[in-house]
């Protein structure tokens, strides 16, 4: 009975579904505008998160009914991990739990746009997605609040005649500042004055290390007046940083860091 059903499984998949042009009236929608529908009840309790990976059969069409990829056509489920696709699939997949098989209408803005180019179908898709499996993943570290000061240094900053401002967040237990030509272990978060963070070593969870002389001047003064242990929030000047318009994808313009001295060496 087993190779039966999966042959029916298959043959359901590969047809173009009768709703693929729209999702009908009786789809869940999402506020993002994800639409979806139930096809088959899953048999787990559990949802996945978008760190976890998820092991899953698929096909998916345009909404002319043309079948551009389909992992049951391959005859071999794949593995990913759930933040790593498309937005679509990223939220989607997360309302499922393991065994459930359902349908997705996925607009345009959360899978690859109008016209991608590169051969990857535009506009909306449909997908019929069947979870296998959920292999829990690492959570990552919540991203560091953006600093309610983050426009401007207040009254109490520290500054120096370079005009570099600064502010012990929490004290440390070392008793020596590095020196210039030292190596130092940090962590780091970096924001510009409108509280957009640009960089961060908390957020990927893994400190740096680097010659404190092959930084901006604004790191390189700064991180000299710590000890280790010590947290401080930098207001770094254009020209201690990388100035006004630095093109290169590089913020301009007064930056502000949260460093946290973890090292010397």
């Amino acid at each position: 009975m087993q190779p039966i059903a999966a042959q029916d499984t298959k043959k359901t998949m590969l047809e173009a579904p009768a709703d693929v042009k729209a999702a009908p009236a009786d789809a869940i929608k999402e506020k993002s505008g994800l639409a979806s529908k139930v096809i088959t009840a899953g048999t787990g309790e559990d949802h996945p998160n978008a760190w976890d990976t998820v092991n899953v059969h698929y096909s998916g069409w345009t909404t002319d009914g043309k079948l551009f990829d389909s992992s049951v056509k391959r005859g071999e489920p794949i593995e990913f991990p759930l933040n790593q696709v498309i937005k679509g699939w990223t939220e989607g997949v997360q309302l499922m739990v393991k065994g459930e098989k359902r349908r997705f209408w996925i607009p345009a803005d959360l899978a690859y746009g109008e016209n991608p180019g590169g051969g990857a179908p535009g506009g909306t898709l449909v997908f019929d997605v069947e979870l296998l499996g959920i292999t829990p993943g690492v959570k990552p570290p919540e991203p560091p609040t953006v600093p309610e000061d983050v426009a401007a240094a207040p009254k109490d900053a520290e500054k120096t005649t370079s005009g570099l401002a600064s502010k012990v967040l929490k004290k440390g237990s070392g008793t020596k500042n590095p020196k210039a030509t030292d190596t130092v272990k940090v962590h780091y978060s970096g924001w510009k004055t409108n509280g957009e963070m640009f960089d961060s070593s908390v957020t990927r969870g893994e400190a740096i290390e680097f010659p404190l002389n092959r930084v901006i001047k604004g790191w390189t003064e700064g991180v000299q007046l710590m000890v280790e242990g010590e947290k401080r929030r930098f207001w770094i000047p254009a020209d201690l940083a990388y100035g006004e318009n630095p093109g290169g994808g590089r913020p301009g313009g007064l930056l502000v860091f949260d460093v946290e001295l973890l090292g010397i060496k």
